[in-house]
């Protein structure tokens, strides 16, 4: 098997494919996917007694290899969370992204595709490894490298720094 990057998009695509969601549960769910990182299923699990307002924290129960987690809440999501629960099924969340995805940005990608999405992001906006893979619940840093894609003008102007 060939090793393949992930695809990501864009915070701007993302901005596309949240103004052509019309239904609030699904505007939710995709901000939680790509503005805090979780996955489906965590998603899909989330109540509102696991909104700590005070502390400003998501309590991510039981996510993948049953660990619990604490996600800061980031802002453009505080209004939405109203909406919990999303009440939705796996696979009505992932027709809901790709339905809307295609419509808004002409591409076919899947619900996981928005966490990878937030970890490059993340990463393009300064966060290091090790905080990522604290957000994204990762017991190996290795597991985080996967998910984040150094996009090339990155690196070019990393280089640029480097070598004036």
């Amino acid at each position: 098997m060939k090793n393949r990057l992930p695809e990501v998009i864009t915070i701007e695509d993302f901005g596309n494919i949240l103004e052509h969601t019309e239904k609030p549960k699904h505007r939710l769910a995709f901000k939680l996917g790509m503005l805090a990182g979780l996955r489906v299923s965590e998603v899909i699990n989330l109540k509102p007694k696991d909104i700590d307002l005070e502390r400003n924290y998501i309590f991510i129960r039981g996510g993948k290899g049953n660990k619990d987690r604490y996600v800061p809440i980031p802002k453009p999501l505080l209004r939405d969370l109203k909406n919990l629960p999303i009440d939705q099924t796996t696979r009505a969340l992932e027709k809901a992204i790709k339905r809307t995805a295609i419509k808004a940005i002409n591409k076919d990608i899947h619900f996981h595709t928005l966490r990878h999405s937030a970890a490059t992001f993340w990463l393009s906006q300064g966060m290091d490894m090790r905080q990522i893979q604290v957000l994204l619940g990762h017991s190996s840093l290795n597991t985080t490298m996967i998910y984040t894609h150094v996009s090339l003008s990155d690196v070019e102007k990393k280089f640029e720094e480097i070598w004036r």
